[in-house]
């Protein structure tokens, strides 16, 4: 999720799910699909298709019938790798997400062949056309996978409390930057948006996708150090109004000593924070007008942990919405992060306003439901 002064194609991981699965024939053409993920065991029939179907139709078919059964090849050789303790590939969760995202454009292709194919509403909340609800247990095993490749590290220094330290964050950068009470809480709200996003709400995590990005937030080392000196910039306006966390920061920091600060989950969230939001805070009042939804800010923010450049120009340009991309290196980061990545009529646009991005962010939604769930816990608790 980096710009195009960072790197080539960012690894990210929107820790989805899966199951394992054996393929068992059946008559009549249809599949049969038996999955195990711990104790769970169930049989999922793919739905009869009509007698007659045209070559595009039975393309369609079989080219997500392939999808599926490779997407369930990788994720048994990663499950059975993880479960004997066997060495895994550099960036093992590359061809997984791969496969995954093959499925998920396979179906769409096929649902845009045979729109009777679209089936009933999926609890990751993606749209029907894209998503399969009899494959949801794939991917919760595909979580599961992705929780172990990316476990953190033996040395990491995890919180106790580590929603609530990502709001507090928030909230007392934004008091820094001279946000009032009320946009400093959104500005908390929207530090928790990113920690779902970025890991969903997995703190101290590695990238099973990446050699460079980890931690809580996944920054790299430039930008966790970077972070880190605008800190100390505003370390003392945050002394005077928050004496306790400033204290909890100066435990924090001499517990994290000279290690890598990305994995002490209090100094990666700051840092990263500090990194790419600090700026964009001053302008949450506008942006709030501009997005009511709480969603679409937290999407808003997403971006600018994944195309930071044209989202800060979009803010720029006084009409959010309507802002348009259209560089093809731009458009190839948005893909590489599921937007516009799933099936032939998708991955053909060449170009898309604020809008449509905001809206093609879908398989975030669940992460940034969780989030918003979670914070209005977190805020109820304090008020009570």
């Amino acid at each position: 999720m980096r710009n195009a002064n960072h790197i080539a194609a960012t690894a990210r991981v929107a820790a989805l799910a899966c199951g394992l699965v054996v393929m068992l024939p059946v008559s009549g053409g249809a599949v049969a699909w038996l999955l195990a993920a711990g104790n769970l065991g169930f049989v999922a029939h793919a739905q009869a298709q009509p007698s007659a179907l045209s070559q595009s139709q039975s393309d369609a078919l079989a080219a997500y019938n392939k999808a599926v059964a490779d997407f369930k090849s990788i994720l048994s050789e990663r499950r059975a790798q993880i479960d004997a303790r066997q060495p895994l590939p550099n960036l093992p969760g590359q061809a997984l997400y791969l496969a995954r995202n093959n499925m998920i454009s396979a179906y769409k292709d096929l649902t845009d062949a045979l729109p009777s194919r679209i089936g009933r509403p999926n609890k990751f909340e993606i749209p029907p056309a894209y998503f399969d609800a009899d494959n949801e247990p794939l991917l919760d095993e595909y979580a599961n996978v992705f929780k172990v490749m990316q476990a953190p590290p033996a040395n990491a220094q995890p919180s106790s409390t580590p929603f609530d330290d990502v709001v507090a964050l928030g909230s007392a950068v934004a008091r820094a930057r001279g946000l009032d009470a009320a946009n400093a809480d959104v500005a908390g709200r929207l530090s928790l948006g990113i920690f779902f996003a970025e890991t969903n709400g997995n703190q101290n995590m590695g990238n099973a996708r990446s050699n460079k990005y980890k931690g809580s937030f996944q920054t790299g080392v430039s930008e966790d150090q970077n972070g880190r000196k605008r800190w100390a910039a505003i370390k003392p306006s945050v002394a005077a109004f928050d004496p306790a966390l400033s204290a909890r920061d100066d435990k924090e920091e001499a517990r994290a000593g000279n290690s890598d600060q990305r994995y002490n989950h209090w100094t990666a969230v700051r840092n990263a924070i500090m990194n790419a939001h600090a700026d964009i805070f001053p302008q949450i009042p506008a942006i709030v007008k501009a997005l009511p939804d709480p969603i679409d800010q937290m999407r808003l923010f997403e971006l600018i942990q994944i195309i930071p450049s044209p989202t800060k120009a979009a803010l720029r340009s006084g009409n959010l919405a309507a802002y348009r991309v259209s560089d093809p290196t731009i458009m190839g980061f948005l893909r590489n992060n599921s937007m516009f990545t799933f099936g032939r009529v998708d991955r053909a646009k060449t170009s898309a306003s604020f809008r449509e991005i905001l809206d093609a962010m879908w398989l975030f939604n669940d992460k940034f439901e969780r989030a918003l769930a979670k914070y209005n816990e977190i805020k109820g608790r304090k008020q009570g």
